[in-house]
């Protein structure tokens, strides 16, 4: 591990720059000081970190960066190196997991009422706050996850947002019990919430528009695996709509059958075209957003995802190969999750 003049641990990896097409260069390598952890803050050697497309979005400009030179990634497997004062969860050598949900206030009425996803001002790991695009970063003690010791980092690095924020998708989309469920993308997210429902009972239908994903979609236990704009099989009791394409959400929106609720997935949608009142959104079918999600989310779902046995599918990079890890994101070369591993 480096340290700088100061004594300051040098974080070594990528950082965003100028955000734009990332195959033109909005990923630049960089070694930067990391502050000492504060009194609630534990310094993490990273072990793995996955490739969100939120990382994507950040990059390319879809999401405005909050900082210079940000260090992306929010899913984040490491080892504790250091620990702040106060600290009292995490000793040095702990597994731990960093997700994208960083800090909230704890005192606004969202968060008093068990919404903390909704705090205005939630601060988020690898977009507020250095992230795990580097060997190194320190994370807030109490959004921080224990994890397995014995398992392999790079299939529990998608978990921590891709599985997270699956989970509370599936939640948010009231899928009945034993009920039909569309899956519309067919990423990162999608091919953990599809193991979740399945094992919980529900038939699930994949809608996408990459072979390849829908070969996984089968072997994953999916009834169906059909291109994006087709109709599924039988109208759809709930639906998440993964892609961050706006105009699938009348698709979407039509598939289901009377008083059935689709539910956005994504922090970024291209524009949603008109909707037809009667097709669409008649007999009582609802549209609903996703926010990211509260600690009890990540809790419950990395719970389900041991009982459960969910496999996470991951594509290796080299941290090195970051900025062609989210060309690939970008171009739907990715089978089920990309993970940066340290080099």
């Amino acid at each position: 591990m480096a340290v700088d003049a100061d004594g300051k641990h040098v974080a070594r990896g990528w950082a965003v720059r100028r955000p734009g097409p990332v195959e033109e260069g909005s990923l630049v390598r960089v070694a930067k000081p990391l502050p000492a952890p504060g009194p609630h803050d534990v310094l993490v050697r990273v072990e793995a970190c996955g490739v969100c497309r939120t990382d994507l979005h950040l990059a390319e400009g879809d999401l405005a960066p909050h900082g210079q030179d940000t260090i992306p990634g929010h899913e984040i497997v490491g080892r504790v190196l250091e620990t702040g004062r106060d600290v009292t969860r995490f000793t040095p050598g702990r597994r731990v997991g960093g997700a994208w949900l960083r800090s909230t206030c704890g005192q606004c009425r969202y968060c008093r009422a068990g919404r903390e996803n909704l705090c205005p001002y939630s601060r988020y790991t690898g977009w507020d706050a250095d992230g795990g695009y580097a060997d190194l970063t320190v994370l807030p003690e109490r959004y921080v996850y224990p994890l397995p010791e014995d398992a392999d980092p790079a299939h529990l690095a998608p978990l921590l947002c891709a599985g997270i924020i699956g989970y509370r998708a599936l939640r948010r989309s009231a899928l009945p019990d034993g009920g039909r469920l569309g899956l519309y993308g067919f990423g990162a997210s999608a091919h953990l919430a599809l193991q979740v429902a399945v094992a919980e009972g529900a038939t699930v239908h994949v809608l996408t528009r990459s072979a390849r994903a829908r070969d996984l979609a089968l072997r994953l236990g999916a009834q169906s695996a059909r291109a994006a704009r087709d109709a599924p099989p039988e109208p759809l009791d709930s639906a998440i709509l993964f892609a961050p394409v706006g105009d699938l959400v009348p698709t979407a929106l039509e598939a289901l059958d009377r008083g059935s609720t689709l539910a956005v997935a994504g922090i970024h949608l291209s524009d949603v075209p008109p909707l037809d009142y009667a097709r669409h959104l008649f007999q009582e079918r609802d549209l609903r957003s996703v926010t990211s999600n509260t600690r009890e989310d990540g809790a419950a779902f990395l719970d389900r995802a041991q009982r459960h046995g969910v496999r996470t599918t991951v594509t290796r990079y080299a941290l090195g190969d970051a900025d062609r890890a989210l060309e690939d994101l970008a171009a739907d070369r990715v089978d089920g999750a990309a993970v940066l591993l340290p080099e």
